[in-house]
């Protein structure tokens, strides 16, 4: 009867590590997954950004007083936001 028992303990033991294992495996992938969609990600906000910073560069070269213009309106605004603290 004993014999049994420690039969069928082994059997779960088993059938849980090979869960685990299997869970942790799913893990594995899914955060290797994450990490490259992540990464790609990262690469197209990169992009997009230096795209949008080449854009206001010609906006200020092509428009020098209305950049100036709207930093100091910016400027002000934010000032008056920030208050005196």
């Amino acid at each position: 009867m004993e014999t049994t028992r420690t039969g069928a303990t082994n059997e779960t033991v088993e059938r849980v590590k090979a869960g685990a294992h299997e869970a942790v495996e799913r893990a594995a992938d899914m955060t290797l997954r994450a990490a490259d969609t992540l990464s790609e990600r990262s690469g197209q906000v990169r992009d997009a950004q230096e795209r949008l910073q080449e854009q206001i560069r010609e906006y200020v070269r092509e428009n020098p007083v209305t950049s100036l213009g709207i930093a100091l309106g910016s400027g002000f605004i934010l000032s008056r936001l920030m208050g005196h603290r």
